[in-house]
């Protein structure tokens, strides 16, 4: 990034110019910008290169915000997949729960399924028909109909139902204590280490 700024590109930036917010001064320091005894070129060069820089700052910050957002996205699944190794080696060792004197105590949440269902209306008039209508397809009442096992074999007609298993591997749960110790966090790490 450069390291000049222009003041309308500043005045801008502070005032953040907006059509709720379109203030007097800016409107006065372009006239007096126009009005000065520097060639015309020039004005119209410091014009634009404000507004050039206000664009490269808007690249700038959006190719930041990407380049966050993706490591931002890496380290969720880097602390996901560690918390699932540590789990994992835990276990290995026979503990499911270790105490801490910064922390109140690991503990490991126990591995979960759970079944998803994808419901593909096939003919939405022929469904509705049979009663399955809140506005469309009502989905919730086919839903509950098929987990309670009733009658719906003309229902089955028009829809297709595919049933997925959803599992969520164990996990290590840090668990905070509720008042701080005085023990720094640091000299913890650098006795551990």
């Amino acid at each position: 990034m450069k390291v000049k700024n222009y003041r309308l590109e500043t005045e801008i930036e502070i005032e953040h110019l907006s059509i709720d917010n379109q203030k007097s001064w800016f409107t006065d320091y372009l006239k007096s910008l126009l009005e000065s005894d520097k060639p015309y070129y020039q004005k119209s060069d410091y014009i634009a290169l404000c507004f050039f820089e206000l664009d490269n700052k808007v690249t700038y910050l959006a190719n930041e915000i990407k380049a966050l957002t993706a490591q931002k996205k890496k380290l969720e699944e880097a602390k996901r997949l560690g918390l699932e190794i540590t789990a994992k080696t835990l276990q290995t060792y026979g503990i499911d729960k270790m105490e801490g004197t910064v922390i109140s105590s690991l503990t490991i949440t126990p591995s979960k399924k759970k079944l998803n269902r994808k419901i593909v209306i096939k003919d939405p008039s022929k469904v509705m028909e049979l009663g399955f209508v809140n506005f469309t397809v009502d989905r919730k009442s086919i839903d509950i109909a098929l987990e309670n096992g009733e009658d719906i074999s003309e229902l089955l007609q028009h829809i297709k139902v595919t049933k997925t298993t959803e599992i969520t591997l164990p996990k290590l749960k840090i668990n905070k204590r509720r008042s701080s110790n005085n023990i720094e966090s640091t000299e913890l790490l650098n006795d551990v280490a």
